[in-house]
């Protein structure tokens, strides 16, 4: 059910509500939390079906406010959808003139009572979520800095205005790359001389991750530029060898350790809907994503030359390509060699059995021509008798 409201209220929007629930048969609301999208007018839809698709899991009440801040006249317009395919509810507010500069007075009555809400940003946000008129009603707000075409001074005016229950999609990418990474310390502890994170030029998450990387280890960690699609590659270098893992193509990953034959990974890049969803799971403060903040700051008034990895290391990095290389070409190379061998073989047991036949017809041949020697002789011994 669709309900579209022109120049209407908050009490009129949660009154229409409460009709299409009853109208729908389920006049229970059944909703763990209200989502609130603050989105401009062109990106909206994709927004709104990002939530939606999340709602699938979580379902929520879910709020898109659109600002239209002018000199026009103050208006609010809205669009209520129930059903169609949405597991919870939606509400497409457009708040136009005076009133987009005071969007919470519009979105505070229309909140789930007694339920958490979760404030998104797919546009990038503000540099201080906290500090937003909307953001201020958020236990979590959800940025995205790779939306934002300066994502480093956003980051470095985030870590000074953090406030718990600050995130960015930008570190939620990550989650599968720190497991991974972490779980291949567990599975070979050694100790890690330096490390490197690879990917397309500007990527946030990159960032964020080399921040990580430092912060949790205490080595340098370089960035390097590729031609992505996003993080392609994150490697811890040892004594022996580094710990890699490389995802060139954006859906599977390679994970090497060093002795170990390597192991492909699923590792694609995730949707919109995915990352909300996994926001929406954990709903208390990111304290390692708080640090890591810090960390950020802290390692971009570094020198670069404290964050160069030492050639050695780089080297070793060079030879486990080269082994693996060789291993590839070892694998490939063997089941030719066997085969190239029993080829020979066959060829020369062809040879042996063709040499025989010929030998045994030599030999039959011999003994048809004695035998026929004998009969002509004894033909001749009887004929000589009669005469």
């Amino acid at each position: 059910m669709i309900i579209d409201l022109t120049d209407t209220t908050s009490s009129e929007i949660a009154s229409a509500l409460l009709r299409a629930r009853r109208n729908a048969g389920s006049p229970a609301m059944g909703m763990v939390g209200t989502i609130v999208v603050v989105v401009d007018e062109a990106s909206h839809h994709d927004a709104m079906k990002a939530a939606n698709e999340a709602g699938r899991e979580h379902p929520s009440r879910v709020l898109v406010a659109i600002l239209r801040p002018g000199r026009g006249a103050s208006g609010l317009d809205a669009e209520v959808r129930v059903g169609e395919g949405i597991p919870g509810e939606a509400v497409l507010l457009r708040l136009h003139g005076e009133l987009a500069k005071v969007p919470e007075s519009v979105v505070t009555p229309l909140l789930l009572p007694d339920s958490p809400v979760i404030v998104w940003w797919p546009g990038g946000g503000p540099k201080v979520p906290a500090d937003d008129p909307l953001g201020r009603l958020g236990r979590r707000r959800v940025s995205d800095a790779a939306a934002t075409r300066r994502a480093s001074v956003d980051f470095a005016a985030r870590a000074e205005g953090y406030e718990p229950g600050d995130t960015d999609f930008a570190w939620t990418r990550l989650t599968p790359w720190r497991a991974l990474m972490a779980a291949a310390l567990d599975q070979y502890p050694t100790k890690v001389t330096g490390a490197e994170v690879v990917s397309a030029k500007g990527n946030p998450s990159a960032d964020l991750m080399a921040a990580w990387l430092q912060c949790r280890l205490g080595v340098p960690v370089e960035q390097r530029n590729s031609r992505g699609p996003g993080v392609t590659a994150v490697r811890m270098f040892t004594p022996s060898g580094p710990i890699a893992l490389t995802r060139p193509d954006g859906a599977v990953a390679t994970f090497s350790i060093p002795g170990q034959p390597d192991r492909p990974v699923a590792l694609k890049r995730r949707t919109t809907s995915e990352l909300l969803s996994e926001e929406l799971r954990r709903l208390d403060p990111d304290d390692v994503y708080a640090k890591t903040l810090a960390c950020m700051v802290k390692r971009e008034k570094m020198p670069e030359a404290e964050k160069k990895v030492d050639a050695a290391d780089r080297r070793s990095v060079q030879t486990a390509v080269s082994n693996a290389a060789a291993r590839t070409a070892g694998a490939t190379t063997a089941p030719a060699k066997k085969t190239a061998a029993a080829t020979r073989k066959s060829a020369a047991a062809q040879k042996a059995a063709a040499a025989k036949n010929a030998a045994g017809r030599k030999t039959a041949a011999k003994k048809t021509a004695t035998k026929k020697t004998a009969a002509k002789k004894a033909a001749g011994k009887t004929a000589a008798r009669r005469s």
